[in-house]
């Protein structure tokens, strides 16, 4: 725009773009930017004068909310008055206001009324114009050609202006195509990103209540719960046994086979029946095999013997070669196949399937999981019989028991990890001064080395033992915790401070409770605003760490690390569904429906894993990596002696006096030594010294090298 003054919002103009925008309704100014610019800008005709106040003052004040309100007042009038801003707004009304010029009309309906609002702020006077071209996106997609005919047949050429509201109207249907597909898209997004917003919710909510001290007791106990009810749900499911048969048949003959067709039913007629099935199904396959390979209604040139003859030997195992199944005619093919397919299946044996008949199939299952899960011994007659729901009460007694006997045991664990000293390649000591010394502090037992001391072959047995006491005492302060928060509350959803009465004694007999009996160093006024649930989780958390900080320290460990690794592969498993998802309506089906469906399925998965994994490792602990113990150690005291920097300066500074003075009082240099070593070497094949049975050479001199 050469000879006119005007402002040009770009790139480089940034830090501008709110002045640059705000002066625009001056006299004679012309302003070119994007229809995005500046918005939350007001365009004040006449010109904006705290814009420019602030421009000013930018450079003084950090924000615009800590100026002055005097000197912002002051500063504003003095421009208003400068540059006679009202003066010349009523002069450009008078001219009829702002006037916007627009090069396209965007895709948005919504885009174009902003930037025609711009024209007439508050009730000021204006006016906009929009210039399109036939190339323009929009009318290239939308309209393009429908004008174009429309032009020529109205003998209009090119250059010619089209003003019709016919065409305009034709402009806005466009857009609303357009915004149309937008919310489509919009709305598919939102309805796939449903589901993985739900299992986000449950997966950081149960994240962020392991680091907020949540005790992961009971989170362990309901991983429990769940993995128990489920197994003992599937096992004692009458179809179970079925259900086995089939898979493992079908595997073996290669048919699918139906679960409940071998309910009730001996393994001969089992065994009879698949094979019949199977039979049914090769005699299908084959025929198909044919038709697809060797057609009638084509040439002979044109078959596919090499795969007929390698699809014959993968399935029952012939040993076809193409020449020798050009010999059998084509008619006659059907039966050759299905004469081998039999041979092949009666050849199969099914008789250690009959195991999956048996009624007490389930329950013996059952037995064995409880056994390799959590080394649980259970006879199969204390489960025979029994209702479903009082079989899973019973079993996740047990359970809990010995969960129970893993807490005493693991502290225990970890000492030792920690007190071992290796003497020998396979040999180790432990410090039992230092142990009985941890395990007094730990477990708040004073004679801890008179014990040991009387039972010194069976120190491990009598740790246990009293760490056994210790979790017994932690058992009764738990259930006393529980009853004095009811006592507290009742069934009040309120405050501590609304239930008991905001009184500095109430408060403080509660505070006092909980110094004395959990070892509490807080003060009352933290306790007002804690709600039943959050006391109750504060009363879990102190006897945590008072008489579970070992086992509490892993079990959060673990659960940390197996949620976020079995999230990672979760998230990479659903971008996998996400992308292949769409294939589905291939088949008829709702891709949305299946990504919901695949993606509860693969989350369930994946809840399950996690709580598998879990009570692995805690019942499991033996198999533990030395590592994963040593982390789980916690210091039960801290010995903080002052370090005496005078002694230690004094006596460096004695030790340099006295080598200076042996320095100056000998004329000859002091004679240094030759270190040799005078015992017996050993050589490279002979025994190795640290008595390992070894050659030196595969033993210490390794090390050495």
């Amino acid at each position: 725009m050469r000879g006119v003054k005007h402002e040009v919002l770009n790139a480089k103009q940034h830090k501008r773009e709110a002045e640059i925008i705000a002066q625009a309704g001056r006299t004679k100014s012309v302003t070119i930017a994007t229809n995005m610019a500046g918005r939350g800008t007001d365009i004040i005709l006449g010109g904006n004068p705290e814009t420019m106040a602030w421009a000013q003052l930018q450079d003084k004040y950090p924000t615009r909310l800590e100026v002055p309100k005097e000197e912002w007042d002051g500063l504003v009038h003095e421009i208003d008055q400068r540059e006679k801003m009202k003066e010349e707004g009523e002069r450009v009304r008078g001219l009829g206001g702002l006037y916007v010029i627009a090069t396209e009309r965007h895709e948005s309906r919504r885009i174009d009324l902003q930037l025609r609002g711009r024209c007439g702020r508050q009730g000021d006077p204006g006016s906009s114009r929009f210039y399109l071209s036939l190339e323009d996106d929009l009318m290239r997609i939308f309209a393009g050609d429908w004008v174009r005919e429309w032009m020529k047949r109205m003998g209009m050429g090119e250059g010619d202006a089209i003003e019709s509201p016919y065409v305009s109207k034709r402009i806005s249907g466009a857009q609303k195509k357009v915004e149309e597909r937008n919310f489509e898209q919009r709305k598919s997004l939102l309805e796939y990103d449903e589901v993985m917003d739900f299992q986000r919710k449950k997966v950081y909510g149960y994240r962020q209540q392991i680091l907020e001290g949540t005790s992961c007791r009971d989170l362990v106990m309901h991983q429990l719960k769940q993995q128990i009810e489920s197994n003992i749900e599937q096992f004692c499911d009458p179809l179970y046994g079925p259900e086995s048969y089939a898979k493992w048949a079908g595997t073996r003959l290669g048919v699918q086979l139906e679960p409940k067709d071998f309910r009730g039913v001996d393994a001969a007629t089992a065994d009879a029946y698949a094979k019949d099935q199977a039979e049914r199904t090769a005699e299908t396959q084959i025929l198909d095999a044919i038709d697809e390979n060797l057609p009638s209604e084509e040439d002979q040139s044109e078959w596919n013997w090499d795969a007929m003859a390698k699809w014959s030997n993968t399935r029952f195992g012939t040993n076809y070669t193409v020449g020798m199944l050009k010999k059998v005619d084509r008619d006659r093919m059907d039966e050759e196949l299905i004469g081998k397919a039999k041979k092949s299946i009666e050849a199969i044996d099914l008789s250690e399937g009959a195991a999956f008949l048996s009624e007490e199939f389930g329950l013996k299952m059952l037995v064995g999981w409880m056994r390799n899960k959590f080394g649980i011994e259970i006879a199969i007659e204390d489960v025979r019989g029994v209702d479903l729901d009082h079989l899973k009460s019973r079993l996740l007694a047990k359970a809990e028991t010995t969960y129970i006997e893993r807490e005493c045991q693991f502290p225990v664990m970890v000492a030792f990890n920690r007190f071992q000293q290796q003497t020998g390649p396979q040999s180790y000591s432990i410090d039992g001064g230092a142990i009985a010394e941890w395990a007094s502090s730990r477990f708040e037992e004073p004679n801890v080395l008179d014990q040991l001391q009387e039972s010194t072959e069976k120190s491990a047995d009598t740790l246990v033992g009293i760490s056994r006491k210790s979790v017994e005492r932690a058992s009764q302060l738990r259930a006393s915790a529980l009853e004095k928060a009811d006592s507290l509350y009742g069934k009040s959803t309120k405050t501590l401070a609304e239930a008991i009465g905001d009184s500095n004694g109430s408060l403080e007999s509660v505070a006092e409770w909980m110094r004395v009996n959990l070892k509490w160093s807080g003060d009352a006024s933290e306790l007002k605003k804690f709600t039943k649930v959050e006391l109750s989780n504060k009363f879990m958390q102190l006897i945590d760490d008072r008489f579970y900080p070992e086992i509490r320290r892993m079990e959060r460990t673990v659960l940390l690390t197996q949620l976020d690794s079995a999230w990672k592969d979760h998230l990479l498993a659903m971008d996998h569904v996400r992308s292949s998802v769409n294939f589905r309506s291939m088949g008829q089906m709702d891709p949305k429906v299946e990504y919901k469906r695949e993606g509860m399925r693969l989350f369930e998965q994946m809840w399950m894993s996690i709580g598998e994994r879990m009570t692995d490792v805690i019942f499991r602990m033996e198999a533990m990596d030395s590592d994963m113990v040593a982390d789980s150690w916690v210091e039960t005291s801290a010995r903080h002696d002052a370090f005496d920097v005078t002694s230690e300066l004094m006596a460096e500074k004695n030790a340099d006096l006295a080598a200076a003075e042996n320095a100056g009082s000998s004329s000859e240099p002091a004679r240094i030594e030759t270190i040799r070593n005078r015992t017996e070497r050993a050589g490279r094949n002979d025994p190795c010294p640290c008595g390992s049975g070894k050659k030196y050479k595969n033993c210490c001199m390794r090390k050495q090298v």
